[in-house]
């Protein structure tokens, strides 16, 4: 690892189909349920996918000022939900003393677009003049970042990773980086997306990528399955507050897990198939692994990308191989993407947390609707009930169109 500093998980918050916050969320997951039905955000009769995974029941008011919703589209909107959660949960009070030692990196992979729908509209059947006037700070894909650091005060490094699905876990690998070298003491890191609409769903549609099971919405997600036919878009939020070890130690906060390795890559292939092989996600798993300073061995579970798509399934599988070997058979590997569906920019950091708690609460989430595995796909990817287990170390592992690829590697924090 880079430097010598430790850094530790302290606060968790979620938003998913599954549930709001984590209690709701990671409960749904153990118990295999899934969180995708109908489009109910606008009228989808006449597109070929009529499901997603949509977030129910979210009040922006009890995370939010009144007067200052409207100012933000629902991406921030979760962005905040979420990291307010995490601080919550982190027991973190940010004052005068250490505002400046405490960031932020909240990402997205798309950021504002039911925003720029409406506004387009508005503009195109009224003129300019009925466009918001808060209409660019509602896209602007770093404001996510930017209010989250208003919320709290928190002065330190604010940025915003754009990735497209691995947008969460570089945002919380980035953040990693920064209290490991000394620029910050604790960071609010993850990823946050909501594009069901028309925009968003049509276009994901026209590419072939998703699921076309409308009528059954709930096995349409099914990673690793012979029957799969595209991924299922979600939306929602994942945060985490990271803190160096001695920070959490000092004030005797919680600690869910340590960080202990990021990896970084690139295909250098296409534009969203993934490289052959599965040779650059192998590369960056390689690297995080030489980041922790771990053998492949020593990992027992791998929260996977895994969604539900044709070459993404099979080619993260050989990618699997190609770095465990022998090793690869004797894995937990599991895809909670076949419940939540896939989050895109907020995938990395709601993953990330089912990883966490996998360690923290020794169970392992199932991959639902694995009814008839694609024989390229033979890997044991816990299907359909969750697995009680001791999980020491466990990789989150993220890969984006473009060809960018992001790993996490958590372990079990021992006190010492």
């Amino acid at each position: 690892m880079i430097g010598e500093r430790r850094v530790v998980i302290t606060g968790l918050g979620l938003i998913t189909p599954l549930g709001i916050g984590v209690e709701q969320s990671w409960s749904a997951a153990v118990q295999g349920k899934s969180g995708i039905g109908p489009i109910t955000r606008f009228d989808a009769a006449s597109f070929p996918v009529r499901i997603a995974g949509e977030v129910e029941g979210f009040d922006p008011g009890l995370y939010i000022d009144a007067k200052e919703i409207k100012k933000m589209d629902r991406f921030i909107h979760f962005a905040i939900g979420a990291a307010t959660m995490a601080v919550e949960d982190s027991g973190l009070k940010i004052n005068a003393e250490n505002a400046e030692r405490v960031g932020v990196i909240i990402g997205a992979g798309m950021g504002g677009l039911p925003a720029i729908e409406h506004n387009h509209k508005a503009f195109l059947e009224k003129g300019h003049r009925r466009i918001s006037p808060f209409f660019i700070p509602m896209v602007i894909l770093n404001l996510a970042s930017g209010n989250v650091s208003i919320k709290f005060g928190a002065k330190g490094p604010n940025s915003s990773a754009v990735t497209a699905c691995a947008t969460g876990s570089h945002s919380i690998g980035d953040a990693f980086r920064l209290i490991q070298r000394g620029d910050a003491d604790a960071m609010i890191a993850g990823g946050t997306e909501s594009v069901i609409t028309p925009l968003g769903i049509g276009g994901f549609a026209v590419m072939k990528a998703l699921s076309t099971r409308n009528d059954e919405p709930e096995r349409a997600s099914r990673p690793f399955d012979a029957g799969r036919d595209g991924f299922v878009m979600g939306e929602g939020a994942g945060i985490v507050v990271l803190e160096s070890l001695e920070s959490a130690r000092s004030r005797n906060a919680k600690i869910y897990a340590e960080i202990i390795g990021y990896g970084m890559s690139s295909d250098a292939y296409h534009m969203t198939t993934p490289a052959p092989e599965g040779e650059g996600a192998a590369r960056c798993i390689k690297a995080a692994l030489k980041d922790a300073g771990l053998d492949p061995e020593r990992i027992g579970y791998v929260n996977a990308h895994g969604t539900s798509t044709k070459y993404g399934d099979e080619l993260e599988t050989a990618a699997i191989k190609k770095v465990f070997r022998d090793h690869a058979y004797k894995l937990c590997v599991s895809s909670t993407k076949s419940m939540t569906g896939h989050l895109l920019g907020a995938a990395g950091g709601v993953e990330a947390i089912f990883s966490i708690l996998s360690i923290y609460r020794g169970i392992v989430p199932p991959t639902i609707n694995l009814d008839n595995p694609d024989p390229e796909c033979d890997l044991d990817y816990v299907p359909k009930n969750a697995r009680h287990m001791d999980v020491e170390y466990a990789i989150s592992n993220s890969f984006g169109f473009g060809g960018t690829n992001a790993c996490l590697i958590f372990g079990k924090y021992k006190g010492n």
